[in-house]
């Protein structure tokens, strides 16, 4: 999951602002912000969760330090300021060709299952998400499918 995540993360453009804040137009922090919301979407965030996904953008960007925290900073604090999910869903559409926008819902859908099981808030915020970003019915299915079995194997595995 984690190779995935870091791969689609360093196929986004950029988009730091001047003043060390990253702009509310950079792909990068829409998608951190979407992975916040839906991880927050059960009403419970595990540390696991937000260390996956810290790993994660520094790995994909090489930010570490300021940096990191910063983007970490941004994009949580935008997530909780947003009153709709389209700031951050358009900045996706626009920067996302079909394939990206298909792949960006099964990451979100791992960071559903990284605890090991799909709560209906988290599903339904995965749903939304794919529906504003022009994701079909099916596709949001299969990926969903496929990252439960990979979840299941996770376990199995343990």
């Amino acid at each position: 999951m984690l190779d995935r995540l870091v791969t689609f993360f360093k196929a986004l453009p950029s988009g730091e602002s001047g003043k060390g804040h990253f702009s509310r137009n950079d792909p990068r922090l829409a998608a951190a912000a979407l992975m916040f919301h839906v991880m927050d979407a059960d009403g419970e965030r595990r540390k696991v969760e937000r260390k996956r996904l810290s790993q994660l953008i520094s790995e994909a960007y090489g930010l570490k330090g300021e940096a990191l925290k910063r983007l970490l900073e941004d994009s949580e604090q935008a997530d909780q300021e947003a009153v709709d999910l389209y700031s951050f869903t358009s900045v996706l559409k626009r920067n996302l060709d079909e394939a990206a926008r298909i792949h960006f819902i099964e990451l979100m859908w791992d960071v559903v299952f990284a605890d090991g099981s799909a709560h209906e808030l988290e599903e339904n915020v995965v749903w939304r998400v794919a529906e504003l970003i022009g994701v079909s019915s099916r596709d949001r299915v299969t990926m969903k499918q496929k990252a439960a079995l990979r979840a299941k194997q996770a376990v199995q595995e343990e």
